[in-house]
């Protein structure tokens, strides 16, 4: 399952390059040195994967929770329920319930923490960028975040969010280089796949939920991601 973090941020970082692509334009990073600048990159996208490491972090321990308490199975069913619901509903019908509302405060000084970040060149403020620009609220992530909890364990639940976080990297560095990656009518045919890609990864966490012995994709017994500790009697 850990493949499919790669390929959804592979993916959806082509949706990262509407959200995130005018921070990566705006990264104050140095033009005249092409070896400075790809330090400068890799330090950002660096702080980057640290909050989504840290969000697996989180995550994985709620999801090892599920799995003490026998509810694995379950857990997997509805995070990939979840997962299809997040990639077919609008982000517009969500924004109608202003679900960030409890935590818009703490947003809003994440987002004046970045903006004054853009005013410093130290490496220091490229990592803080990247590590702020992880914590913002995005669609994709919530659905990396749901994959993150159903592997049921605290360093698999990290290790998903960097390779989402990787897979990313791609296209968002390609921004910092290029302002026009892509066509604009590719770049929407792309957009259009990502709900399609999140469906298909979240019909494979309910597959592997369901236990149906299918060896590597849904395995009858409950220990669905972590293997079971070795029998020592």
């Amino acid at each position: 399952m850990l493949y499919s973090a790669f390929i959804f941020g592979l993916i959806s970082s082509f949706h990262c390059v509407g959200m995130c692509g005018p921070i990566a334009m705006m990264l104050p990073v140095d033009r005249n040195n092409q070896a400075k600048k790809v330090t400068q990159i890799i330090t950002y996208h660096i702080g980057k994967l640290v909050a989504y490491g840290s969000l697996g972090l989180i995550f994985g321990l709620l999801g090892k929770s599920f799995y003490l308490a026998g509810m694995q199975q379950q857990l997997s069913i509805v995070v990939g329920i979840l997962m299809i619901v997040v990639a077919l509903v609008p982000e517009k019908v969500f924004a109608k319930y202003n679900f960030s509302k409890p935590v818009y405060k703490i947003i809003m000084k994440v987002k004046s923490s970045l903006g004054q970040q853009f005013k410093k060149k130290s490496y220091k403020s490229l990592f803080t960028i990247g590590l702020l620009n992880g914590f913002l609220p995005c669609g994709m992530v919530y659905v990396a975040i749901f994959g993150a909890t159903a592997m049921q364990s605290v360093s698999l639940g990290v290790l998903y969010m960097i390779l989402f976080g990787i897979g990313t990297i791609p296209m968002l560095t390609a921004v910092v280089y290029v302002s026009d990656v892509m066509s604009f009518s590719l770049r929407g045919k792309i957009q259009k796949a990502i709900p399609v890609i999140a469906v298909l990864i979240g019909m494979l966490f309910i597959i592997r939920g369901l236990g149906l012995d299918i060896p590597y994709i849904s395995p009858s017994n409950t220990s669905l991601f972590v293997q079971p500790e070795a029998d020592c009697h």
